[in-house]
């Protein structure tokens, strides 16, 4: 077998590999004597049909895989002895078109190799780290958020019509051609007005009513609605108005905390303090992360594989483009030009891509098992119902489980090189950190 090389221009590699004929019958004999015991045959024995009825029957499905585990295992033979290390799938083609049995394989292969990545001392690294802490004010802030969401009625003034956001409690009856039907009636129900929790239509009727008035609704069931027997059907309810109330927010104590899960109010400030502390250390990690990726940035400089910057700059170009045109949920639109500012972005996103998996295999930087379930947990969540469906496709799903795993890595590797290197902190206010967030955003 020889490996001759042909192009070693910047990352660019090219080899020409020829599998001589012996080789491949060396292989393809190798092969069918393994098979060999195994076989039955018509007039044989198991084990004994002979070896010039097997190649004559087998030779030729056994010749195809001789030769690809023979250009396979030149082909991982180069990479050990070279120690390069592809950017993408190698690109081989046989050249001698024409091979008849007896004619030796040559095979061109062709590839990019990954560059060479530069030492770099993480000591010499500056980061800032902004520590803001959650004041008084921050807090009371939050807790007055926390009561309105957790709003309370109170009745409206006597004779004051309900208004959309109020809570009607009344009695009703639904009936379908004039009888009443099962599951239609209810007494002292509490309705908020614009909560969309009846039938369409129902709750807007029922604007303007006051306390003591009885009113008709008239609503059609869906078509596609639950009960067969009701859907599509026109339904009228009687309503009898007992109270119309206003929506007010909840008064801040310990009957407050007590909703939320915490002892008393004192509890609940410090569960809020904590809460606003960790989404300042998100929002100020986020910050020392950008810093530090500009840093890197600047530090290290080696030579780009220009596929992976192209099909970079591909994407980028592609997510920007459906960005701008959200009406275009599919594919099936114009081909999208890449510019050099996609490019500019591209090679920046490449070179940090392999520093940092770089430096996580120096450090031998791991994604557990378990940090991989948490993941897949918390993308779960957003598929209500079909969590045990998601968990199952993302399992047999190596793409997506890559996906999922890059992030984690990347952050894992962020977090090892802060480790080493020389953080200053920084206190500053809450509004502060917030302007340094919407910078980048702005960037």
């Amino acid at each position: 077998m020889q490996v001759n090389e042909t192009l070693n221009e910047g990352l660019k590699r090219g080899y020409a590999i020829t599998v001589t004929a012996a080789e491949l019958e060396a292989k393809v004999n190798e092969k069918l004597a393994e098979a060999q015991p195994d076989v039955e045959m018509k007039g044989f024995r198991k084990g004994k049909v002979p070896m010039a009825l097997l190649k004559k029957q087998f030779g030729q499905r056994v010749m195809g895989e001789a030769m690809q585990e023979s250009i396979d295992g030149a082909m991982n033979e180069h990479f050990e002895k070279s120690g390069d290390r592809p950017a993408m799938q190698p690109e081989v083609k046989m050249t001698n078109e024409d091979w008849k049995e007896g004619d030796d394989v040559e095979v061109e292969m062709s590839y990019e190799a990954l560059p060479e990545i530069p030492e770099l001392d993480l000591g010499q690294i500056k980061l800032e780290k902004l520590v803001a802490k959650a004041d008084d004010a921050a807090v009371e802030e939050a807790l007055n958020n926390l009561a309105e969401t957790a709003q309370d009625f109170k009745a409206r003034e006597e004779g004051a019509p309900a208004q959309d956001g109020d809570q009607v409690v009344m009695d009703f009856v639904g009936k379908v051609d004039g009888e009443a039907f099962e599951g239609g009636s209810a007494e002292d129900y509490p309705l908020v007005l614009g909560s969309n929790s009846f039938i369409p239509g129902f709750e807007e009727q029922l604007t303007g009513v006051k306390a003591g008035e009885e009113k008709a609704v008239t609503v059609n069931f869906p078509e596609e609605y639950q009960a067969s027997h009701l859907a599509g059907k026109e339904a009228v309810f009687d309503c009898k108005i007992k109270e119309v109330k206003e929506p007010v927010a909840a008064e801040v104590n310990d009957e407050l905390a007590k909703k939320f899960g915490a002892e008393d109010l004192a509890a609940l400030k410090g569960q809020i303090a904590e809460r606003l502390e960790a989404e300042y250390a998100g929002a100020s990690r986020a910050v020392m992360k950008r810093a530090l990726l500009d840093e890197l940035d600047k530090l290290v400089s080696f030579d780009l594989p220009p596929s992976l910057v192209e099909a970079e700059a591909g994407q980028i170009a592609h997510q920007l483009w459906h960005e701008e045109n959200p009406e275009v949920q599919g594919h099936d639109h114009p081909e999208i030009e890449t510019t050099d500012e996609h490019k500019k972005l591209a090679e920046r996103r490449v070179r940090l891509g392999l520093l940092l998996a770089e430096l996580g295999q120096k450090a031998e930087v791991q994604v557990t098992d378990a940090e991989m379930t948490q993941a897949i947990m918390n993308q779960a969540r957003q598929y209500p119902g079909q969590e045990r469906q998601f968990f199952e496709f993302v399992q047999q799903n190596q793409q997506m489980q890559q996906q999922m795993r890059a992030p984690i890595f990347e952050d894992k590797v962020v977090d090892h090189i802060v480790e080493n290197a020389d953080v200053t902190e920084k206190e500053i206010s809450k509004d502060e950190l917030q302007k340094a967030v919407e910078a980048l955003e702005d960037e």
